[in-house]
């Protein structure tokens, strides 16, 4: 049995880990909220470390809020930069490898081609910034360790964009979403298996991957679909983000190429729409 602890054990990814777990018998996974060990602690990560001696860290622990991160610039470097080098230090030390969760939001978004791990970085908001320097911490100061960016994560669990458009598709008779900003949705179960995939095996290729669901959505796109598989009339009106301002500056085009982490561990990833009717018809 290899031994992981998963940090930020109630996150919507966390909770998708726990989902497809039994997919892995020959894992065993601890779970912890950051309320029981939160990453900024370094005493109670000591704890952990010692307590469960764990083969494996993922984290899922992470400060989110893209808009408030713009105001709270303190409090999402601790969680996104200082978090992730504390965990590179102790998994360095004691021989763990590191899997941890970065972002689209690393890009700035001015390339319109699928963007490779190997692309130039150019975070442009405070959140893409702390995440980058999350990303740096771990390289500066871990030798074993799998970076995965993702984007427009969602899934059954927790508040993301799926339940949000579910519940308005309810409350009015019409909506405007954003048209001008290009990604990929990415179904929580499906990164999570990936996941669990790579931290099953026995040796890894370390470095920085991409994955997210296949396909190109805009976030009208997204919400498109989401209202025709669950059957909800709603009068959807396309925005230009000019119209829907945001504190935080959003990447126009953050589409990822997922060749890398196909080739280097075989994994089979799903196109956006497939699995969003199969994450509808666990909600609905």
């Amino acid at each position: 049995m290899k031994k992981i602890v998963v940090f930020g054990g109630n996150s919507q990814l966390a909770q998708s880990i726990k989902k497809v777990k039994h997919s892995f018998p020959l894992l065993e996974v601890v779970f912890l909220s950051s309320e029981e060990a939160s990453i900024v602690d370094v005493e109670a990560l000591v704890s952990v470390f010692d307590k469960h001696k764990p083969q494996v860290i993922i984290n899922c622990g992470a400060y989110t809020a893209v808009d408030l991160a713009e105001d709270e610039v303190e409090k999402a470097t601790m969680v996104n930069a200082d978090g992730p080098r504390n965990l590179a230090h102790l998994c360095e030390k004691s021989g763990a490898t590191l899997v941890h969760i970065s972002t689209d939001f690393v890009f700035d978004g001015h390339y319109a081609r699928p963007l490779a791990e190997s692309d130039q970085t150019n975070p442009i908001s405070v959140y893409g910034k702390t995440k980058l320097a999350g990303e740096q911490e771990i390289i500066n100061n871990a030798s074993r360790y799998v970076i995965l960016r993702t984007s427009w994560l969602y899934s059954e669990f927790g508040n993301n964009f799926v339940k949000t458009m579910l519940r308005l598709g309810k409350e009015r008779e019409s909506l405007g979403v954003v048209a001008d900003q290009i990604g990929t949705p990415t179904y929580a179960v499906d990164l999570a298996n990936a996941i669990l995939t790579i931290a099953s095996k026995e040796k890894l290729e370390y470095g920085v991957y991409h994955y997210s669901n296949e396909g190109v959505a805009s976030w009208y796109d997204f919400a498109h679909a989401i209202f025709k598989i669950a059957k909800l009339t709603i009068d959807l009106k396309p925005l230009s983000s000019a119209e829907f301002p945001t504190k935080a500056v959003r990447p126009p085009f953050s589409v990822l190429d997922k060749s890398k982490i196909k080739d280097q561990f075989s994994i089979q990833i799903p196109h956006w729409q497939d699995s969003l009717e199969v994450c509808l018809k666990n909600i609905i």
